[in-house]
C-alpha cells in the first residue's frame, strides 16, 4: 500500500516585477515536480509591492536601482547577466533589452487576487512574469493586464471592470499588511503551512529538500 501524498499549503509572497520572484517560482515549480506523489501542494500567491510609490509611467530600471541601492552601471550589467543566466538554467527567459522600465504593480496584484476566486491564479501570476520579464510589457497598463488575463482564460470584460473600479484593493492592502506584520520584508518569501519560511530565489535542490523534510515531519 502506497502512502498518499502529504498536503502542504504554500504561500508564495512576491511582486511581479521582482526577478528573483520569477526565478524562485520556476525553481519551486521544478522542486514540486520532483516531489510528485510525495507532496500535494496548495499554492497561493500573495502580494508584496517593492515600489508602491511609482507612478503609472514607471521608471528606468538602471535609474531606479541606482537611486535605491547606489548601484553602478558595471554592477547593474553584472547583476542583470547573473539573473538572465539563473533564469535560463531554469527554462525562464529574461529579455533584458525588452525590459527597460519598472512599473507600479498594485493593479496587477488586484487581478491576481480576483484570479484566485476564478481558479486561474497560478496561470495569471506566471503569465505576468512572462509578460514583464520575457516580453518587456508595461504591466501597470490596463489594456496589457486585460490581455494577459484573457490569455489564461479569464474574462476580459470582467478584468476591465475590476481595473476600472477599486475592487480587490482592500483585499490586497490587507494581505500586504498581514505579511509585513508577520515579518516579511523581502521577496520571494515561501511560507509552508503558515509556519516554515524559505527565503529568496533558492536552487531547486534547496526547495526540494526543505519541502521533503516538512512533509516527512507532517506525515
Amino acid at each position: 500500500m502506497t502512502n498518499a501524498p502529504t498536503p502542504l499549503r504554500i504561500d508564495f509572497v512576491a511582486d511581479v516585477v521582482c526577478p528573483w520572484c520569477a526565478i524562485g517560482l520556476a525553481s519551486l515549480s521544478q522542486a514540486l515536480a520532483r516531489l510528485d506523489g510525495v507532496v500535494q501542494a496548495e499554492l497561493h500567491f500573495e502580494p508584496f509591492e517593492l515600489n508602491p510609490q511609482l507612478g503609472p509611467e514607471g521608471q528606468d530600471i538602471f535609474e531606479h536601482l541606482q537611486q535605491k541601492y547606489g548601484m553602478s552601471r558595471a554592477q547593474f550589467t553584472e547583476s542583470q547577466e547573473a539573473i538572465r543566466q539563473r533564469g535560463a538554467a531554469l527554462g525562464f527567459t529574461f529579455d533584458m533589452d525588452a525590459r527597460s522600465r519598472i512599473y507600479n504593480t498594485f493593479d496587477a496584484h488586484r487581478l491576481v487576487r480576483w484570479a484566485e476566486t476564478a481558479g486561474h491564479q497560478s496561470e495569471l501570476e506566471r503569465a505576468l512574469f512572462r509578460a514583464y520579464f520575457s516580453e518587456g510589457r508595461n504591466i501597470s497598463d490596463h489594456e496589457v493586464l486585460v490581455g494577459v488575463a484573457e490569455s489564461v482564460g479569464l474574462a476580459g470584460v470582467e478584468a476591465r471592470s475590476i481595473l476600472a473600479s477599486n475592487e480587490y484593493a482592500a483585499a490586497v492592502r490587507e494581505a500586504e499588511r498581514f505579511w509585513t506584520g508577520n515579518g516579511i520584508q523581502g521577496v520571494p518569501a515561501v511560507i509552508v503551512d503558515r509556519k516554515h519560511l524559505i527565503s529568496g530565489g533558492q536552487p531547486v535542490e534547496v526547495f526540494e529538500q526543505a519541502l521533503r523534510q516538512i512533509a516527512a515531519e507532517n506525515h
